[in-house]
Parts: structure tokens; sequence; C-alpha cells
């Protein structure tokens, strides 16, 4: 059976991908930083689909957290990951000088530094094998860095280091896509503090959906997915604005966010 290996897999869009790669017969890797939290959806997923998982806490925000997944993912140990899901990160509040520089480099930590050196560890023995994906979970906060100048940009990142992976991996069987999701309903928004009320209902998804899009256009070879016509609407009126109408658009959306 095929194995994928999914951070940030106990909550949101990590365990709704958790779900869905076991219902389609993946054996799967957990990673998350609650060992309680990842034994307890390991049983489930186990009872559920009667697929073998395997726990891995790490704190991706920590060089040996980031190892750890790292050796699972590159080593002879375990089974071959076919499917890395890149999906553990977080966002903040507040003013950009009011915010702990320390915070704010574990941001990146997560957001960043832990999509590089996954990606690099996993792409070596899929090229071999001659098979596998990489999915690297983004936001649409990627194409508007004023609502959150220190998300957004590592969103940013995201996009354009996953879209360019993969146009070059075109032709070798792997496949690197970068998922661009608007909002979804997840534990995500309560920890950055988001006001869910002051956005329209017709903008928000589930987690579900986003996944399961996601994976329709894996399918499909895509390096992009973005899930729900509102947002493929969205990204595409950003090609259109000029660039200050935008980022005047985007400075009364920001609420705060770092």
């Amino acid at each position: 059976m095929p194995t994928a290996l999914v951070t940030g897999a106990t909550a949101g869009i990590g365990n709704a991908f958790v779900h869905r790669l076991a219902k389609d017969g993946h054996n799967v890797v957990l990673v998350a930083r609650t060992e309680p939290r990842l034994h307890e959806v390991a049983a489930q997923i186990k009872a559920k689909y009667g697929v073998e998982t395997e726990v891995l806490p790490a704190d991706l925000s920590k060089q040996d957290g980031r190892l750890a997944v790292e050796q699972r993912l590159s080593s002879g140990t375990g089974d071959p990951v076919d499917i890395l899901v890149n999906n553990a990160g977080f966002g903040t509040r507040g003013r950009f000088e009011d915010v702990s520089v320390d915070w704010m480099q574990g941001q990146l930590d997560v957001n960043v530094t832990s999509v590089l050196r996954l990606t690099r560890a996993a792409i070596p023995g899929m090229l071999e094998r001659g098979r596998g994906a990489v999915i690297n979970v983004s936001s649409i906060a990627g194409f508007f860095p004023a609502t959150g100048p220190t998300y957004g940009a590592t969103k940013s990142y995201v996009t354009a280091f996953s879209e360019g992976i993969g146009m070059a991996l075109k032709g070798t069987g792997v496949r690197v896509m970068a998922l661009i999701p608007g909002f979804t309903r997840t534990e995500f928004h309560d920890r950055a503090g988001d006001e869910k009320q002051t956005f329209p209902n017709f903008m928000w998804l589930s987690a579900e959906q986003v996944v399961n899009e996601c994976m329709t256009d894996l399918a499909h070879g895509r390096v992009r997915s973005i899930p729900g016509w509102q947002y493929k609407v969205l990204v595409g009126v950003t090609r259109l604005l000029p660039h200050g109408v935008l980022r005047k658009l985007e400075a009364g959306l920001g609420r705060g966010r770092t």
C-alpha cells in the first residue's frame, strides 16, 4: 500500500487530508506537536479505514523536530513516502513592530523552512522510484501580502517555490503542487484571532472541499490548486487591478494580522 505523510495532521486541512488519503488506501504517517492527540487521531483512522498509521511527534519550529521528519522522509527506515503534504503552518496578529521577533522567526521556520527542507528530503527518493507527489499548503494571502506582511510573504514563497519545483520535475513521475486555499473553517483562524463574522458565508470553504478539489487538481497534473470558484475569480482579479489599487484594498483588509 502507498504511504502518505501529513504535517499538521490532527486538525483542519491536515486532518481532512489524512481522512481522504486513508480512504483512498494510503497508510499514513501523522506529524504534529501534540503526541496524545496524534495517537487519538491515528487510532480513529486505523479503525475507520483499516490502514496502517504511524505517529511522529515533531515541532517544526525547532531544528530537531524538522530533522526527525526529514530523516523519516529520506531514510530507508519504514515504508517510503509516496505523498508528502506540507500542511503545518500558523499566522499571528498584531503590528509588525509589536510582535515578538522570536515568534515571527518561528512562523518563518514552520511556514517556509520546514516546507523547503521536507520537500528536499522527500524528492530524491521519489525520483529514484519514479513516482511521488508533494503538496505544499500555501494560502490566498500570498497574493495579498499587505493583509498580513510576514504571513503573506511566507505563503507567497510557498506558492512560487512549489510551482517552480513542480515545473522543473515535469515528466519525471514526481509531482509538486501548491495548494492555495482561501478562508476555510478550521482552528487556524481561531488561533490567528480572525473574526469570522466579518467575512460573508459564501467566502468560507470546508476543509473537505479544499482537499477534494486539491486531489482532483493533483490527478490532472496541475502545479497550482485554488479551491472554490470565488477564489479563482479573486486571484484572476489581482491580475487586472493596478498595483496601487490592489495594495490599498489589502490595507483595508489587513485587520492587524502580521
